[in-house]
Order: structure tokens, then sequence, then C-alpha cells
């Protein structure tokens, strides 16, 4: 009998929460294999209810959490969903990680810190006896860090070093330096010939810092960190950005580029909150609230306007808000 999609994705929650549990084997991931190549629709279920996961943070004990996530499973529905492939994997000294483009991965740290690991990015992880080091080679990541004022946590990106002891961060590294976002406790920022000149953010404050030690530090509302690090559960929130920054953005996450083509429209400001994996929706979103024309015959890429209609754009000095097409960005 043909499974229902209610019992495959009970199924599909039972298999995250033993993932993310202790004593995961190969012969598990051998199960899990098997389970998903049995039913077309059981790869996408389980997707969706790493989404899930992703997006909440771990509350304690670890039994009770369990239980009340996988309620969370069945009342999403088909809501939410995130590129999320692969386990949960524990991590011990000197590891390398990496996720493909579109992939978002939340990594349990042996020292009880968590790792959520954004789009296409690399990086290493080493836990001693004194300090606990991650280096971010390429791409972004959100940090939980579990207290041990006896081992600090230190992130490094490029020549971009960040300290912690117990509190959560996120850091992207960039060309020149890297973006720090903090949402909770307090961090400590500095260049790593520099180390005498360090910089401290609290929960609520971003911030560039270069690889040259130059600062530039925003106090924004707290809800434009959350913002900022919607990506978390799969989303892209556009609250005042420009089109060009969302399409950078949209880029991240997919193989299928958008290419603006209409240089006009860069600069107009957009709201909006979308999918990671729905560059098509925000295309045809621009169309709807723009009127510009779209070109999708490409399988690679969906080019937004074209360079000789330029001046039907008008500019605006105000966001537009931007209405969410085909696939729902939250629960």
């Amino acid at each position: 009998m043909k499974q229902s999609a209610s019992e495959i994705a009970d199924e599909a929650a039972a298999w995250v929460a033993r993932l993310d549990a202790d004593g995961w084997s190969a012969a598990d991931e051998v199960l899990l294999e098997q389970w998903m190549a049995a039913d077309p629709r059981r790869r996408g279920a389980l997707l969706h209810a790493q989404a899930c996961w992703v997006a909440l943070d771990p509350p304690a004990p670890r039994a009770r959490a369990t239980m009340r996530r996988r309620g969370l499973f069945m009342a999403a529905g088909g809501a939410l969903a995130a590129s999320v492939v692969g386990g949960f994997l524990w991590l011990a000294g000197g590891t390398t990680y990496r996720t493909e483009i579109g992939e978002i991965r939340r990594v349990p740290l042996a020292d009880g810190s968590t790792a959520t690991i954004n789009s296409d990015t690399q990086l290493e992880v080493t836990l001693a006896s004194r300090r606990r080091e991650v280096r971010i080679n390429s791409g972004e990541a959100w940090f939980r860090v579990a207290k041990d004022p006896a081992r600090p946590f230190v992130v490094e990106a490029g020549q971009v070093v960040v300290q912690a002891v117990g509190t959560a961060f996120s850091v992207r590294r960039r060309d020149g330096g890297a973006d720090i976002i903090v949402t909770e406790g307090v961090v400590q920022v500095w260049a790593a010939q520099a180390d005498g000149y360090r910089t401290s953010l609290v929960a609520g404050q971003s911030a560039f810092f270069g690889d040259n030690a130059a600062v530039r530090i925003s106090d924004g509302p707290p809800s434009a960190g959350d913002r900022a690090l919607a990506w978390r559960s799969g989303a892209i929130d556009l609250s005042g950005q420009t089109v060009a920054h969302a399409v950078d953005d949209f880029n991240r996450y997919n193989r299928r580029k958008l290419v603006l083509a209409d240089p006009r429209l860069a600069g107009e400001q957009i709201d909006g909150i979308f999918r990671t994996d729905d560059p098509e929706g925000f295309a045809q979103a621009l169309h709807d609230s723009f009127g510009v024309p779209l070109d999708t015959s490409d399988a690679a890429a969906i080019r937004i306007g074209h360079a000789k209609n330029s001046s039907d754009v008008e500019g605006s000095s105000s966001a537009r808000s931007l209405h969410q097409h085909g696939k729902a960005t939250r629960p």
C-alpha cells in the first residue's frame, strides 16, 4: 500500500531526530539511503524535516526536544523547506566541513556548541584542550557557543579574528574582511596583525571588519540581525534591500543565476520574504511590480529586464513590497 504524505512526514521526522542523536553509525546511513530510495517522495520529506530542525534552536533536555520538534514537523505541513542535504555530524578536532551551493546544514560540535553553516561554505574546526578554533575559508556560519571560560572559542576569517566564551554570532568571509552579526552576548574582533586593537560587539550589533583593521559598526534594531540571518530557516528577507543586493543573495543559493540586464533596476529598494531556493518566484515578483520583461529560456540563468528598455523602469524613493510567488517561505 502506498504511504500517505503524512506517514512519510512522520518517518522523516523520526530519521532527523535519529540523525541529531548520539550513536549515528555507517549502518544507520545505509538504512537511511534505502528508506529514501524506496519512494521518491521521501528525500523531499527529509529535506523538509531537516529545514524545520535547522530553524529551531536546540532546547534541553534532548528527550523533550525530540518530542516537541516532531510535533512541529507535523504541524508545519508543506509551508517550509530549504535546500538542506546530508546529516548532522559530530565534528572532532581538525575536521574540514563543506556545504554545496544551496545547502544549509546545522552541525552539533563535540563541545556542546553548534554551527549552522550557510550555502557554499568551507570551514575547519579544531577543538583542543585549551582553545576551540574555527577557520572559515569561504562562506558563512552562525555559531551558538557553549560556555567554557578555560577554552576560548575563536573564529578566523582571513585576517579577521572573532573570540567569544559563551554567546551566539555569525561570521561571513568577504574579500578584504568579514561581516559579523552578534545575536547574543559579546564578542571581541581584531585583525590578526593588530592584536592590540580589539573591538567589542554586543548583541544587536553588526560590523564589517577589514583585514586592515578598518571597522564599520551598525547599531540597527535587533530585527535587522534577524533579517540578515533569515537564511538559517531557508529564507531571504529583503526588507529595505536593493534589487542588486537581492540578486546577489539569490545567486549565493542557486546554480541557476539571476542576471540583472536592466541597470536602472539595480538601485530600486524592495521589501519581501522569499525562499532561498525560489529565484523564479523573485524574478516573477519583479516582473509584476516593475513591469520588466523576463527571459527564462536559459536553463542556467534568468534574465531580468533588457538594457534597451531601461527607461521603462521608473525610479522610486520608497521601497516596493514584492508579493510572494510560488513557494511559501515560512510556516
